[in-house]
């Protein structure tokens, strides 16, 4: 029988044990070893059934245990340390509090999906991991972040393998009460909600729930709420799912009701109210807009508002490729503002601009939710720097006449939270070098550029950890893959060879990931018989462990996956590469230690970061990578190998693959196995060793999130709050009106005459030439503008590559006709080919770039073949 109501029944803890509750709702115990060993403690079998979940835990324990504990002295002993601990986290200074710069009071920080722990299933991949260890890293900074996302009652979905090898999408329906979660509530008592105006004069309803990593909250809104209708009570059902109307609705209520949400909190608890508000991917970007409402009830007009929103914005894009991106026709988005509908305060027309993709190239009638979030935010970031100059190549056409190395999109390399994806034995051989608090500190804050303690740890140490770790894995492969076979309808008769998969002494290569084409889940089985040869050298084999999961709509990624588990499923090969279904966070944590070589084989440049092979680096796993993402950015011989691209615009996509596919099995064959199963006289492998140390104390400083959020707060948090402060309602409407009559008058503004003080062709380092220019300023002056010299060495097309720009000063008053004389020095201070231009820009103290505008005044074609501006 079916029951017609499911809720959950709560155990009631002794008092002695009440503390276990907070720890339990305190997503710290997901990165904090000694508060999962308190809960382990428990009792370890129940611990194991509830998938490491303390809530899951607490509501299993029989009462009688619950007593038993009640009364163990020592056990009490250990939950007072541990709870103290805790205490002393959320309470104590931090990284954030020593500071002494003017940082913001609060930051907002927007993403659809959030990957903090197992338990709370609420991410896909990358972006979603991304996030929650941005979170635990603000956290552990003491950052004042409070985080904003979606609760989605079926989460992504659960993979599993058809008997053929075809995945199977399965949706279990997530309980609220039995996730680490609290409802947000009123001083009445009520669950806090919020509420978005649609179309036809319904409503859609949402309550706000809590998850509280460590000292961050985390605030997840729910449309499955009784004032809801059916369909509405949908929005929030799955992640990434729906057509183009069920995600506008995601998204509006992640943007516009997660800033309602972030008042309410603010409201309820005292938290300082966010003097920043950072979009992460463009999902969110209809915060912006609600922010822009919010201003205008305060008497702003439109243009004011939209100044000082974007002062105190920062988005941050995820994507390299146009597709990625959320596009909305905007017949769609129009129907959902304005009057009867969301925001009747703001013109539909204007809502729509900010959206619209109106220049070169774009398509006029869609709504592009990126493009928002660049016009909505003052500073924008890639998370690489190889992304960054992928950005601002793919949105150029915003900034239109500004070469794509001066778009203001910047890049801050992604890093990953070590506390969560080192392994246990990593840490505590760590620790044991340089105690717990070193090494916790070293983990966290990450403010070192090398961890030279790696050097005091013998060979043999690192090379008996690395083999264990590697066991561990072989026994969970073993347990998941013998779950796997008995979903795809296998016997237990059937299952013998399981025991013999994959082997602790031999060398594990890693790969898992999304499956999109672009990331070339197969391309290790472009020449399956030369992939065989290495499965099974009789000396130096490998193993290889697959896991990774298809959009359901990605009809092309589910192929890949069967090609590759119909590949694994041969007998000949099935003990030495297999594919894992349901990777997720558990799957990850004992995946990235065990392996030794972490693979990664992307088209370049289409990986934005690639974070996981991050986290294999902190375990001592190798990275054998083609040059994309952070890899291409921190690739040194000591932590890997570069695999080979053929990326001209002459290989057509098949002849790549093969040219690549083959780069990457001469690397396997005649450089990795070579170096792992090479002895020394010690009768280890020294040299891989040697790589694994510098992995370990290079590069392993720099893959954290620790350093990335440190790089958030000092080069986009603090700015953008600055900026904040300074556009209040006098400064937001001087600098709307300013950048109107600029607009306005830009017509007139024009490059008329360039002479130096010397017109040779040729010059000697180090000569400094006068440069004097003639320009119409129309009805503009010189405090609007500034006139720049941009130097710097030309390539064969004549156009600078190098660029370097230098101020002009105007020279005396306007002429007769209203001209303006700027002059300068222009120093030659490269050999080589060398090419000047000037150039006239916007200028104002409230400007985070002379390119926001998107306007440039340069001399004419005409006045530059006049002026010989080249010199060889």
């Amino acid at each position: 029988m079916k029951a017609i109501r499911r809720f959950t029944v709560r155990p009631v803890l002794p008092d002695p044990l009440r503390p276990l509750s907070d720890l339990a709702r305190n997503l710290r115990w997901s990165w904090h070893d000694g508060t999962r060993d308190l809960f382990r403690s428990v009792d370890p079998e129940r611990w194991a059934a509830a998938g490491c979940d303390p809530v899951r835990l607490l509501g299993s324990v029989p009462p009688t245990r619950l007593a038993e504990l009640a009364g163990d002295q020592l056990f009490l002993d250990r939950l007072t340390a541990v709870t103290d601990d805790l205490r002393d986290y959320l309470t104590g200074d931090r990284w954030y509090q020593s500071r002494t710069d003017d940082l913001p009071a609060a930051i907002a920080y927007f993403s659809p999906e959030f990957g903090i722990t197992a338990a709370l299933p609420q991410y896909s991949g990358g972006l979603g991991i991304l996030a929650g260890d941005h979170l635990k890293a603000a956290s552990d900074l003491g950052v004042p972040l409070i985080g904003v996302g979606l609760l989605y009652r079926h989460g992504y979905f659960r993979q599993s393998l058809s008997r053929d090898g075809w995945q199977q999408e399965h949706y279990p329906v997530l309980d609220p009460n039995e996730l680490p979660l609290l409802p947000l509530k009123e001083p009445d008592g009520t669950t806090a909600h919020v509420t978005l105006a649609l179309p036809g004069g319904r409503s859609l309803h949402a309550r706000v729930w809590l998850a509280q990593v460590g000292r961050i909250p985390l605030l997840l809104l729910d449309s499955d709420v009784e004032e809801n209708d059916l369909g509405e009570r949908g929005v929030t059902d799955r992640l990434y799912g729906g057509g183009s109307e069920h995600r506008l609705l995601q998204e509006m209520l992640l943007g516009i009701g997660g800033v309602r949400a972030v008042r309410t909190y603010c409201r309820l608890t005292g938290h300082p109210a966010p003097e920043v508000f950072h979009t992460n991917e463009g999902h969110a970007g209809f915060l912006g807009l609600e922010r822009i409402a919010e201003l205008r009830a305060d008497g702003l007009d439109f243009a004011a508002a939209l100044e000082a929103v974007r002062a105190g914005t920062v988005f941050t894009t995820h994507t390299p490729v146009p597709a990625g991106i959320d596009r909305f026709d905007r017949e769609l988005v129009a129907r959902h503002f304005g009057t009867g509908a969301e925001l009747p305060g703001i013109e539909v027309e204007r809502i729509l601009r900010l959206g619209m993709e109106t220049y070169p190239g774009g398509e006029p009638n869609l709504f592009n939710m990126a493009v928002m979030g660049l016009r909505l935010a003052q500073r924008a970031n890639g998370v690489s720097l190889l992304h960054g100059q992928v950005s601002r190549e793919m949105f150029a056409g915003l900034w239109p006449g500004f070469d794509p190395a001066e778009v203001p999109i910047t890049s801050v390399t992604n890093g990953v939270h070590a506390p969560t994806w080192v392994a246990p034995e990593v840490f505590r051989l760590g620790a044991r070098k340089i105690g717990v608090e070193r090494a916790e500190e070293a983990l966290t804050v990450g403010d070192s550029d090398r961890w030279d303690s790696v050097a005091d740890i013998a060979d043999r140490e690192i090379w008996e950890l690395r083999r264990s770790l590697r066991e561990l894995l072989v026994m969970e492969v073993r347990e998941r893959l013998r779950a796997s076979w008995r979903q795809r309808g296998a016997g237990t008769a059937e299952l013998g060879w399981i025991d013999r998969v994959l082997d602790p002494d031999v060398l594990t290569i890693g790969f898992a990931r999304r499956v999109p084409s672009y990331k070339r889940l197969t391309l290790m089985l472009r020449d399956k018989d030369r992939l065989m040869e290495l499965l099974l050298h009789p000396e130096r084999p490998v193993q290889i462990v697959v896991a990774g999961k298809a959009h359901p709509a990605d009809e092309g990624g589910k192929r890949l996956i069967q090609e590759l588990v119909r590949f694994a499923d041969d007998p000949r090969v099935r003990h030495r590469i297999v594919f894992l279904p349901d990777y997720g966070m558990a799957m990850a944590q004992k995946l990235y230690p065990g392996c030794d070589i972490w693979l990664n084989n992307p088209l370049r440049p289409l990986e934005a970061c690639g974070t996981s092979g991050m986290k294999a680096a902190l375990n001592g796993c190798l990275n054998l990578s083609v040059l994309d993402g952070w890899w291409d950015e921190w690739f040194q011989p000591d932590f890997g190998w570069a695999i080979p691209t053929a990326d001209g615009s002459g290989t057509d996509p098949d002849r790549r693959d093969a040219i690549e596919a083959a780069a990457l099995y001469d690397l396997l064959e005649q450089r990795v196995t070579p170096r792992f199963y090479e002895r020394g006289e010690s009768g280890l492998p020294d040299r891989w060793l040697e790589m694994v140390r510098h992995t370990l104390s290079s590069l392993g400083p720099k893959v954290l999130a620790g350093r990335m959020v440190r790089e958030y707060v000092e080069r986009l948090y603090a700015p953008a709050a600055s900026a904040h402060r300074a556009m209040d309602p006098r400064a937001a409407r001087e600098l709307a009106e300013w950048k109107a009559r600029v607009r306005a008058a830009w017509s007139g503004v024009s490059v008329d005459h360039v002479e130096t003080s010397d017109a040779q062709a040729t010059a000697e380092l180090g000569t400094t030439l006068g440069l004097r220019v003639r320009v119409n300023l129309g009805d503009l002056g010189p405090d609007d503008v500034e006139v720049q010299a941009v130097s710097g060495r030309v390539d064969e097309e004549d156009r600078i590559t190098d660029a370097s720009a230098v101020p002009l000063k105007p020279s005396g008053a306007p002429d007769q006709e209203g001209r303006w004389v700027y002059e300068g020095p222009l120093s030659l201070d490269r050999t080589g080919p060398f090419g000047y231009t000037v150039r006239i820009l916007p200028a104002h103290r409230l400007l985070a770039s002379g390119a926001e505008l998107g306007l440039l005044a340069v001399p004419s074609d005409d006045l530059v073949a006049a002026a010989g501006l080249l010199m060889r």
